[in-house]
Parts: C-alpha cells; structure tokens; sequence
C-alpha cells in the first residue's frame, strides 16, 4: 500500500494527475489502477477527475504483477554478426526492446528468443540476453547475449566504457560550436512524471560528447558519444 498526502499547492488538482507525479508507470496504467477501484481517497474509492483539497491522503494498492509467459515470435531480424556466443543486431525504429506491462508482444526479445536457441537468463525470463537497451523509436545496433558467460563480459565491456556507445541525432536549430560536452543531470520532470527533464534534485549525472557532422539551416546533424545511459538523454540535452 503506497500512501500519499496532498500539499497546499496540490489544491484542486485531479487525482489521476496527481498520481502521474508521484508514481511510475504510463498513465493507462495509473488509469487501470483507478477504474480497478485500488485507488482511495479519505475513506472513498477515487475517480480520475477528483479534485483534491490540502491534507487529503490518497492511498494506492498496487496489485500483484501478473506471471508474463514471454514467447517466441517470428519476426525479422537484421542480423549484422552472430556466434556461439553473442548475436548483434540492427534494431528498427518503432520496436520495444523487451516486454514490460500492456505491451508483451512484438518486442526485440520475442524475435531473439525465435530466432536463438539460447539466451543468457542473468536478466531474468522478461529480458533474456539483453545487455543494454535502446528506446522505442530509436533505431541502432544492439548487442544480446546468448550464454551467461558472454553477458557478463559484455556487461562489464558497457560499464568500463571500453564497448564506446555512438548516436547520430538530428538536432532542431543551428549548433555554433563544432564539438562540446553537454554535463546535466536527468530526472523525472517535476510537474509530468512521464516526461525526463533536466533537474538538479532526484535526478541523475548525465553526460553527453557531440561533434557536429553537418548543419542543414535549421537543423544540425550531431555524433553523440555517452558516458552515461539515462532514459532519453539526447533528446534531454539537446531538448
């Protein structure tokens, strides 16, 4: 049971936005967690167009995660190398790492587990394999282990920085410099829980190296090399 006291300056917000900064998760998930009827407010189960009022406690049941069976999928891969040990693949824009709630299917660990007779299971039967990952609508090379062995040594590679992480981002706007260093830290944004923000208080060190590759007017083309991996932190840096 999570449990939640709402502030002076919470006055008159509603419940579901209320939760969408205080908790993880999409909103259809904070939604389905209100229309479940595991969100209450005082003695009273909540509605999402509540408006709250100062000092309210707004509690949360969050229900037992369900057991996800990920199986096998017969998608297309681009393989680019594979071995006994390790396959590489260029993952497509549009295509969800691994499985995770409201979305099992269709994701890169489907494909691998069809596609491979074995995986490492170090992170567990959601991401079997998969040793870094990339966002949804970020295309690029990944790396997937298929034995233990092979995941540890690769994990290891992406800590040490020795397996170098390169991006090509298309940037609105004309950037002067011809190369710099981007040092800001990246947390969850203070008034939309959905969205990662530049912020100096619960958030982490990110640290981004561009050089620019070409400039189209109003746009610029920039090589991104990361020391650090936070949610969304190029389109953070440069936003």
């Amino acid at each position: 049971m999570n449990e939640y006291i709402v502030s002076a300056e919470q006055d008159g917000m509603r419940l579901d936005v209320f939760l969408t900064e205080h908790m993880e998760g999409s909103r259809s998930y904070i939604q389905s967690l209100i229309k479940g009827g595991h969100v209450t407010v005082g003695a009273k189960v909540g509605k999402a167009n509540l408006r709250l009022t100062p000092n309210a406690v707004v509690r949360v049941e969050v229900p037992e995660p369900e057991s996800v069976e990920v199986k096998p999928e017969d998608i297309p891969l681009d393989v680019l190398y594979e071995d006994h040990d390790i396959i590489i693949v260029n993952k497509q824009r549009g295509m969800v790492v691994h499985p995770a709630v409201g979305n099992y299917s269709g994701t890169l660990v489907n494909a691998l587990l069809y596609h491979c007779k074995d995986l490492s299971g170090i992170n567990g039967e959601i991401r079997p394999g998969i040793v870094h990952r990339l966002d949804k609508d970020t295309s690029g090379v990944m790396m997937a282990a298929k034995n233990d062995a092979a995941h540890i040594g690769l994990a290891e590679q992406v800590k040490e920085h020795s397996a170098k992480r390169t991006y090509l981002a298309l940037v609105q706007g004309n950037i002067v410099e011809e190369k710099g260093t981007i040092k800001a830290p990246i947390g969850r944004h203070p008034k939309d829980r959905m969205k990662m923000a530049v912020v100096f208080e619960n958030s982490k060190d990110a640290v981004t190296h561009f050089t620019v590759v070409e400039r189209f007017g109003h746009q610029t083309l920039v090589e991104c090399n990361l020391e650090t991996g936070r949610t969304h932190q190029i389109r953070v840096h440069f936003a």
